[in-house]
Parts: structure tokens; sequence; C-alpha cells
């Protein structure tokens, strides 16, 4: 296992690519060769834990993490992402801190910077707030190292945002690499990323729109499906757009979830909200209009139901490549039965590939901690190296 681990810094300083003193906010602002490099950071990192080897590459420092919506995988890969290079994590609750007396952006940046070395936020729910949030943040702490208010510049990684959820994505390429045996296995198959019924109204928007930005860069034929009235957001698709006609893979939408399962290698049923509804329930919750919160989840919900057949189901599966296509979520998914009475998914199909899921998910540690790595070092892969020359094991032997 060393060897191959060592085999693959080298491969990872061949690429020579670092983020040193900067950020990981949307995938498609960074070009394929870093993506490559977070990918193969994250898989030795991987390897190292599987072969006892201490990735611990900080002796004291924070992981700052700021959490605007519910989160269960994001909020503890993150945390586990922290301590396996040995930072401390700590996570900023607004209603307790003095963002609730109208502290500012910029001042809350710098005080959290302070022997931080990353700041991870999550902002997905506003829709055309949450990568704003994140950039004014980025800019704040640029402005405080800048003018030595700090004594270093932490960085930022997107936990998701309205517009992209790049841990997410990553480490679901990863999954998909690690299934189908290498990343450059994966030109030429068939994704289709659909929307699917879920009985709850708020969904963001940011997992579909990182799928197809990102799938498209590797050469891989992506599927977008969804009904009328669920549209996503313009940056993303022309992304997708350019990357398919680039990697020689292709980008196209479909009207039906059958349509886009025809002959699919993989398929990633998700709920989303219309952006309408992502606009206006915005607009209510920033006017403080709470009381017609009510309203607008009935009248979305209603919406939903027109499209209940929207299912991931025996059915449609067999209709995929062999009838064997890769299933993949988010997770977690609405499972018909189980979750609720009417979801995303079949319960008999989400059983087959539950443990997949949750392989799937499993990349995300690894993936949150590669980031930090390249944000912090200008030399990720030698800092990999000295922990396999040093051998320290992670745990007893």
């Amino acid at each position: 296992m060393t060897t191959d681990i060592r085999t693959k810094i080298d491969k990872l300083a061949a690429l020579q690519k670092t983020l040193e003193n900067g950020d990981f906010l949307l995938t498609w602002k960074q070009d394929e060769p870093t993506l490559r490099s977070v990918l193969l950071g994250a898989q030795i990192l991987e390897d190292m834990v599987k072969s006892n080897v201490s990735t611990r590459v900080f002796d004291t420092g924070l992981g700052l993490s700021i959490f605007r919506d519910k989160s269960t995988r994001t909020r503890y890969a993150f945390r586990s992402g922290c301590n396996l290079l040995g930072l401390m994590t700590e996570e900023l609750d607004e209603s307790t801190s003095q963002i609730a007396h109208g502290e500012t952006v910029r001042e809350t940046a710098t005080m959290i910077g302070f022997l931080s070395e990353v700041i991870g936020i999550r902002d997905d729910m506003f829709l055309g707030e949450g990568h704003a949030y994140m950039k004014e943040v980025s800019a704040s702490l640029d402005e405080s190292f800048k003018d030595q208010a700090l004594g270093h510049r932490p960085a930022v990684v997107n936990l998701q945002c309205d517009l992209d959820h790049p841990t997410q994505s990553m480490a679901d390429l990863a999954h998909l690499a690690q299934h189908f045996g290498g990343l450059d296995n994966l030109r030429g198959k068939k994704i289709a990323m659909t929307w699917a019924y879920s009985p709850s109204y708020g969904k963001p928007l940011s997992v579909p729109q990182a799928i197809v930005s990102l799938m498209t860069r590797f050469g891989m034929h992506v599927t977008l499906a969804h009904p009328e009235g669920y549209e996503l957001v313009d940056e993303p698709l022309e992304a997708a757009r350019r990357f398919a006609k680039e990697s020689g893979g292709s980008f196209r939408q479909a009207s039906s979830m059958k349509e886009a399962f025809d002959g699919a290698d993989i398929v990633y049923p998700k709920s989303w909200a219309p952006m309408s509804v992502m606009h206006e329930r915005t607009r209510l919750i920033r006017a403080r209009e709470t009381a017609k919160l009510g309203e607008l989840e009935k009248q979305a919900l209603a919406n939903n139901a027109k499209f209940k057949s929207w299912e991931a189901t025996e059915e449609l599966m067999k209709g995929t490549k062999g009838g064997k296509a890769l299933y993949m979520h988010c997770l977690p998914a609405d499972v018909t039965d189980v979750s609720c009475k009417e979801g995303e998914v079949a319960k008999s199909v989400f059983e087959r590939y539950r443990l997949d899921t949750y392989r799937e998910a499993g990349h995300k540690p690894f993936v949150i901690a590669s980031m930090i790595l390249h944000t912090r070092f200008g030399k990720p892969w030698d800092v990999l190296k000295g922990l396999v020359d040093a051998n320290k094991p992670r745990r007893p032997r």
C-alpha cells in the first residue's frame, strides 16, 4: 500500500497545482488539473488512513464552520476532515454571536479568522445570496490580511451555496472513479441527473447544478431532466455546455425521467425547488413575512404533487444500461414507504444501493481535507511525502 501511495504522490507532484492562500468556492472556476489534484489528494489521504499512517500536519489551528442550513453529512465531514489534519473545530452559532446585534460580515470574518486555517460555509437556502456571502467573507479576509489585522489568511471552503456544492460533487466524482476503475474511465459514461418527487418544498438547486457542471469536465454524457418550472440557474448550465464541448462529452436536457434513464450508466434522481419558489422564499424571510411562508409551502407542495410519477422505480431502472445503472444520491433520500409515503426512489431500488450511497458519502471528509491541504500549502505533495516518510501511526499498531 505504501508503494502505491508514493506513486500517487509522484503523480500529484507532476500536476504542480496548489491553491495556497486561496479559496475553493466553485468547481467551474477551477481548471481541470486542479480538480484532478484535489481528487488525487483525497485518494492519497484515504489510502494513508487505511494504511494507519498519520495525516496530522497541524499542531494547532482551527477549522471554523458556519452552517445556515441543517446538515448531517457535510457538517461532520468538515469536522472529520479538519481533525484528520490535526485542526480543532468550532461552529459559529450566529444566533448567539454579535451577528445577532448587527455585526458586519467584514468584522465577523476577521474575528473568526484569528488562528483559523479554514472557514467552511454552508449557505444554500437563499438563492442569489449564498455564493455572494462567501465572496464577501473572502474579500474581508483579504483586506484584514493585507493590512496585517490577521497574521495569516484563512481559506474559505464552500460547504454548499446556492450555486454549487463542490464537496459533494467532488465526493461523487471520487465515488465514480472508484466504481469504474479510474477517473479517465468515466469518459463516454452516461449519467442522468433528474428531478424527483419529494413531499418537501424547499430543497436547494446546488446539487444538480454541481453535478452537471462537474461531470461534463471528464468526457461524460450528461442528461438533465426535470418537469417544466424546475429549471436551474444559467451559470452552471452554461459551464456544463462549455465543458462538454471541450471534453468531448455531451450535455442535453430531457423532459422525462424515462428518457434520461434510458441506457444510463449512472442515475442521480434528486428533488429540488423551482427557482421562483426559492426567490420568493428568500424575499419573504428577508422581509420577515413569516406568515406567508406557510402559504408558499402549500402552493409549492401542491405543484410538486403534480409530478409524483417522477420516482426512480424498478421499472425505470430496467431501462438503464444492462438494467444495472449505479444509483447515486447526496442523502438523505426521500424513500417511498420508508421516510415518506411517496418519494424520490422506490424502497427496493434504494435498499439495493443503500451501502453504495454510504460509500459515496464516505469520500467527503477526504475531499474536504484535500481542499484544505491545497489551500494551505504551496506544495501539498511534499507535505504528504513527509508524512509517509515519517510513517507515524495514526493509532497504535
